[in-house]
């Protein structure tokens, strides 16, 4: 593994190793083992989009491994004034050892990793969303203990975090069923992805059909950055069947958990009284986020 671009990128075993590792990783922070493994390693951390969680977590995880984070704002540099996103690649890898970066073009990040010579990570764009999704795996594994035979259920847009929902689940052995609208389904590489695991992997229009049996559901924002413009259009396809509340998880098995990427739009796709009951999963889920983003950064920088 050069990069974490996206999680099609990846085999199954690059992924089970990141999860290993970050169950290692947070074993150790728990229990005060100090593990220094990114000693004088430096993290570029660029933000073209807005940020509470992914910020805070790559910051904090390169520090506790004993690195530096330099948070670079894109307003800031000069790709914003026209530079090549290919110079920008060759100049930063003279710099620091690694860049995260969170935007909207999955073909920008692409081309930092090929002219750049150092790891690159996805924080989100567009089309994915890996390092959010490697911490669902996470949570779901530590509630449920196994990942594969699960059944996986997505309600909502067909969007960054479908996409790499979907890759991930089959990859690891679930069994995924997406509900969207008509016109908001995953991404066509996505679902040409799904066709060699045949019905392993369902989409349909029918929330009720994708949570039946579901052992854990998932959600996100009907509107994501980017997309405010749609608002009115995506709340008119969404409203009064794509939400996740008491009656869709009444299809489900008992004990069936909620994931949730945040900020969550709590009346919209989940109502707040399943966010409160599956709070402590959805906020174990967001912890999960450092330690699943620092078993990347060590995997991709330790022996950099």
């Amino acid at each position: 593994m050069k990069h974490l671009l996206k999680l099609l990128d990846l085999s199954s075993e690059e992924i089970f190793k990141i999860l290993d590792l970050a169950d290692k990783l947070k074993y150790e922070r728990k229990h005060g083992i100090a593990h220094k493994r990114l000693e004088g390693k430096i993290m570029g951390l660029i933000f073209e989009k807005s940020s509470t969680r992914t910020r805070t977590s790559f910051e904090t995880g390169i520090f506790q491994l004993g690195g530096h984070a330099l948070s670079l704002n894109v307003s800031d540099m000069q790709i914003r004034r026209g530079e090549p996103v290919e110079d920008t690649a060759r100049v930063l890898s003279r710099y620091i050892d690694g860049i995260m970066i969170r935007t909207s073009s999955q073909s920008e990040i692409e081309a930092l990793a090929e002219f750049g010579s150092i790891p690159v990570i996805n924080g989100l764009t567009d089309f994915a969303h890996p390092c959010q999704v490697l911490a669902d795996l996470m949570t779901i594994r530590e509630y449920k203990g196994r990942l594969e035979g699960l059944n996986m259920c997505y309600i909502g847009d067909g969007n960054n975090m479908a996409n790499s929902l979907i890759v991930a689940g089959l990859k690891t052995g679930m069994n995924v069923r997406v509900a969207c609208p008509k016109g908001f389904e995953p991404a066509q590489t996505v679902l040409e992805f799904t066709k060699q695991y045949g019905e392993k992997f369902t989409l349909t229009t029918e929330p009720k059909d994708a949570a039946k049996n579901a052992d854990v559901v998932l959600t996100d924002v009907w509107a994501s950055m980017g997309q405010e413009h749609e608002r009115e259009q995506r709340v008119r396809a969404f409203e009064g069947k794509y939400q996740v509340n008491d009656e869709l998880l009444s299809y489900a098995n008992e004990g069936c958990m909620v994931q949730h990427c945040l900020p969550a739009h709590k009346g919209e796709e989940i109502t707040a009284c399943v966010f409160e009951k599956h709070s402590d999963e959805i906020f174990d889920e967001a912890e999960n986020r450092l330690h699943a983003q620092k078993a990347v950064m060590v995997l991709l920088l330790e022996d950099k």
